[in-house]
């Protein structure tokens, strides 16, 4: 669970952004928005071979 405490004086903006970036930094907005809706074990693969090929393909560009 992601939590920040406040300092003193400090404008709830400031700890709003402040706690922002820590559910960034945890990963805990990528997990939410993959459990949004479920998605089939076969789209998954699929999904997952896309990325690595697409990962192959960039690292092989840059040489």
């Amino acid at each position: 669970m992601a939590q920040i405490n406040l300092k003193p004086g400090e404008p709830l903006e400031a700890a709003l952004k402040r706690f922002k970036k820590v559910l960034q930094q945890d990963g805990v907005l990528k997990t939410a928005r993959t459990h949004e809706f479920y998605e089939k074990p076969s789209d998954k693969r699929r999904k997952a071979e896309a990325a690595r090929k697409r990962k192959i393909r960039q690292a092989n560009e840059e040489k």
